[in-house]
């Protein structure tokens, strides 16, 4: 696996993940809270398939 998922793209993806987690913790949003698991995985790994399908990465480039 290649790091494709850097900087505010990872800030977002663990935020946005575990704010939807929590709300379905909490029972506001139901069980499709639970989806906050992607982005949050993809996060922490630092790697989207979806990315690497079609190109693209938020990673800085080593020169």
């Amino acid at each position: 696996m290649k790091t494709n998922v850097g900087g505010i793209d990872k800030i977002a993806r663990i935020g946005v993940g575990l704010l939807l987690i929590v709300l379905a913790l909490m029972g506001t949003i139901g069980p499709w809270g639970w989806i906050g698991i992607v982005p949050l995985a993809t996060g922490l790994f630092n790697f989207c398939p979806l990315y690497s399908l079609i190109g693209i990465s938020t990673c800085k480039t080593k020169r």
